[in-house]
C-alpha cells in the first residue's frame, strides 16, 4: 500500500458544557452521532461483497510466512460454522464459551456466532494456562453454563477442561455444516438487542464479572470512532496487533474498527514481555500498520527496539497514520521517546493519541484525538455520549449514558442496580479531573479508580492512581509497579515489584528525591518495602491482563503492610 496522504480527517473537538445546582457537570458533544448499522454482522456483509479478496485475518503459518483469510471466505466460513452451531442448541442461557486466544480460527468462531445471534464468551486463557486452582475459571462456567466450549490445543488446555467442563461439549477444530434456511432465518432474527458475548471485567478491583455486549453497544460505540476518525472511510485500518480478544480493548475497538471500515488484522503473537516482544518486532519489519494500539507497557518494551534497529524503524513509521495508548497510564518519558523517533524517522510528526473506556463502554467513552505533551489528558466524550461529573475530593466520579452502555451484568441483577445511578447513569467508578478548569474541551486528565482511593489518619484523601503514576514514572526503569498503602495512617507508604534485580541504593536514592519533590501528606512517601515474591494470579493480586489489584495485594500481604510501619530493618526510608 503506498503511503497515505499527509492530511489527517479527524472529528470536532468541543464539547456543551451544563454546570447544575448540585455542583455536578455535565459533558457531551454538540454533534449528532448519526445512523448505525442494526448488527455488526453488515459489515461484514458490505465488505464480502465490495472487497471480497481483501485481507480480513492474517496469521504466521508454520513455515514463518502468512496464512491469510479474505472478507468473501471468511463470510462463507462464518455461515457454515454458525449452521453448525445451531445444531448444538446453543443461547444466551448455553452460550459458547472460547478458552484458547487469538487466531483465525477463533476469529472465524466469533463471526459465526455473530451471524445466527448465538452469544460467545471468550476466556482469558490465564485462567486456564496459568491458574493452579482453576478457581476463577469455575466461578466463570457456573456463571455462564456454557452449551460448548471450544479450545484450540487439546493438550494445553487439558488440565482446565478436566476441571471445569464436566459434560459439556469441547471442540479443539471449527465445527461447520452444510448451509441451510435455518441460516438465514436466525440472521434474519437478529438487531440491536441481540447479545453478540459476554466479556469479563479483569478483576482488578474484585471478582471477574461477566458484560453483557450487545449489537446496540458495538454498533454505536464503532460509529462514534468512525465520527472522532472520519479518515477510516478512504482508508481501512490495517493493524498489527497481539492484544487478546477476552478484553473489550482488541475485542472490541480493535477488531470492530477492522470489520466496521473494511481493514486488515495481522494477529501478533507476541508481547510485551521478555524473550516474547522479539515476535512483535519481526512482524513489524514486515508489516506496516496504518493505526497502532498498544499498552504501555508494550510500548515500554518496543522503545528499545525501535531505537536500536533502523529497519524495524523504517518499516513500522512508513504509513502510520496514528499511534494510540490505552488500559493504563504511559510513563511520559516512554510517551516523548515514541513521538520523538517518530518524528526523526519520518520527518513528520505523527499523532500519539489515547481514550478511556470501560468493558461496560464497548469501550471507546473518552477519547483525546488532538496533540498534547501530557500524557495524562484522555480527551472529551465522542458523539452519542453524556457524562455526568460529580464532584468528589478534588476531582469528579464520572458516570455515563449512551446508546454503548451495557445493559447490566449477566445473571447479577443486584449488581447491574448498584452500576447505575438515580437517573440511569452507569457508575465508571474512577475518578477525573479538568486539564483546564476554565475549558472543559480541552480534556480530562485520569486521576485513578475510585475503589483504591483511601483517607490517612488526618482524613485527607489520597488520590493513588496519579500517586501511582507519578512513583513509577520517578523510579523508571527500576519499578515493575507498586501499590500505596496507608489508610487510616499517618502518611502513605509503598509496596514495590521491583523490575528485576535491582540495587537498594538506587531504590533508596529515588525515595528520597520522590519525598523531596512532594507538595503534600497525600503525595509524600518516605518509606517503601520491596517484595520478593511476584504478584499472584490465583489469589487476585494480579489481573490477566498483568494489571495489579490494590486490595488483593494490600489484603493478602496484610503483614508486610504492618512490617513497613514498624520501621523494620528492611524498610527504605527517605
Amino acid at each position: 500500500m503506498d503511503r497515505p496522504s499527509r492530511r489527517l480527517a479527524l472529528g470536532p473537538i468541543d464539547v456543551l458544557v451544563e454546570r447544575r445546582a448540585d455542583g455536578a457537570i455535565g459533558l457531551r458533544s454538540p454533534h449528532p452521532l448519526g445512523a448505525y448499522p442494526q448488527t455488526l454482522t453488515e459489515r461484514l456483509e458490505h465488505w464480502a461483497a465490495r472487497a471480497p479478496e481483501r485481507t480480513l485475518f492474517a496469521q504466521r503459518d508454520a513455515s514463518g510466512g502468512w496464512r491469510t483469510i479474505a472478507y468473501g471466505a471468511a463470510l462463507e466460513r462464518a455461515k457454515r460454522i454458525g449452521a453448525a452451531l445451531l445444531s448444538k442448541g446453543l443461547s444466551p442461557e448455553r452460550p459458547l464459551v472460547v478458552l484458547s486466544g487469538n487466531d483465525i480460527e477463533h476469529g472465524l468462531l466469533h463471526l459465526g456466532a455473530m451471524v445466527v445471534g448465538i452469544p460467545y464468551a471468550p476466556i482469558s486463557p490465564a485462567y486456564s494456562l496459568v491458574s493452579t486452582d482453576f478457581a476463577k475459571l469455575r466461578a466463570i462456567f457456573a456463571l455462564l453454563t456454557p452449551g460448548l466450549v471450544f479450545a484450540a490445543d487439546r493438550q494445553a488446555f487439558a488440565r482446565a477442561i478436566d476441571a471445569v467442563c464436566g459434560r459439556t461439549e469441547v471442540l479443539h477444530q471449527l465445527p461447520e455444516a452444510e448451509l441451510s434456511p435455518a441460516v438465514d432465518q436466525a440472521r434474519a432474527r437478529t438487531g440491536p438487542d441481540t447479545i453478540v458475548k459476554f466479556l469479563f471485567t479483569s478483576g482488578s478491583t474484585g471478582t471477574p464479572k461477566a458484560v453483557i455486549n450487545t449489537q446496540r453497544m458495538w454498533c454505536a460505540n464503532q460509529a462514534m470512532v468512525d465520527r472522532v476518525f472520519p479518515f477510516f472511510r478512504d482508508e481501512p485500518p490495517v493493524l498489527v496487533d497481539w492484544a487478546p480478544w477476552h478484553h473489550t480493548a482488541a475485542g472490541n475497538k480493535n477488531l470492530g474498527m477492522v470489520l466496521y471500515h473494511g481493514g486488515s488484522y495481522y494477529l501478533d503473537e507476541g508481547k510485551p514481555l521478555p524473550g516474547a516482544i522479539e515476535t512483535t518486532v519481526r512482524n513489524l519489519r514486515e508489516v506496516a500498520p496504518t493505526w497502532y494500539f498498544n499498552v504501555p507497557k508494550g510500548f515500554e518494551a518496543l522503545l528499545p527496539h525501535l531505537r536500536a534497529d533502523a529497519r524495524l524503524r523504517q518499516n513500522f513509521f512508513s504509513r502510520l497514520r496514528v499511534l494510540w495508548f490505552a488500559g493504563a497510564g504511559i510513563s511520559q518519558h516512554v510517551f516523548d521517546g515514541i513521538k520523538q523517533l517518530a518524528l526523526e524517522t519520518r520527518g513528520e510528526a505523527i499523532p500519539f493519541f489515547t481514550g478511556f473506556g470501560a468493558t461496560e463502554t464497548a469501550p471507546h467513552t473518552l477519547g483525546r484525538h488532538w496533540e498534547t505533551d501530557d500524557a495524562a489528558n484522555m480527551g472529551i466524550p465522542p458523539p452519542g455520549v453524556e457524562m455526568k461529573l460529580v464532584p468528589l475530593e478534588g476531582s469528579y466520579e464520572a458516570r455515563l449514558k449512551g446508546p454503548h452502555v451495557t445493559p447490566g451484568y449477566w445473571r447479577e441483577p443486584e449488581l447491574t442496580r448498584q452500576a447505575f445511578d438515580e437517573e440511569g447513569y452507569y457508575r465508571l467508578g474512577d475518578a477525573f479531573s479538568f486539564a483546564d478548569a476554565n475549558d472543559p474541551a480541552k480534556g480530562l486528565l485520569y486521576q485513578g479508580r475510585l475503589a483504591e482511593d483511601f483517607k490517612l489518619a488526618t482524613g485527607t484523601w489520597v488520590h493513588v492512581g496519579a500517586l501511582r503514576a507519578a512513583f513509577i514514572e520517578h523510579f523508571a526503569p527500576l519499578v515493575r509497579d507498586v501499590v500505596i498503602a496507608g489508610d487510616r495512617r499517618d502518611e502513605p507508604a509503598a509496596l514495590i515489584f521491583p523490575a528485576g534485580d535491582v540495587a537498594i541504593d538506587a531504590l533508596r536514592e529515588r525515595l528520597r528525591s520522590f519525598a523531596a519533590r512532594s507538595t503534600g501528606s497525600s503525595n509524600r512517601i518516605r518509606r517503601a518495602l520491596v517484595l520478593d515474591e511476584p504478584p499472584s494470579l490465583d489469589s487476585g493480586e494480579m489481573t490477566d491482563k498483568g494489571s495489579i489489584n490494590q486490595r488483593a495485594v494490600l489484603s493478602r500481604r496484610a503483614a508486610l503492610v504492618e512490617e513497613l510501619y514498624a520501621g523494620s530493618p528492611r524498610v527504605l526510608t527517605a
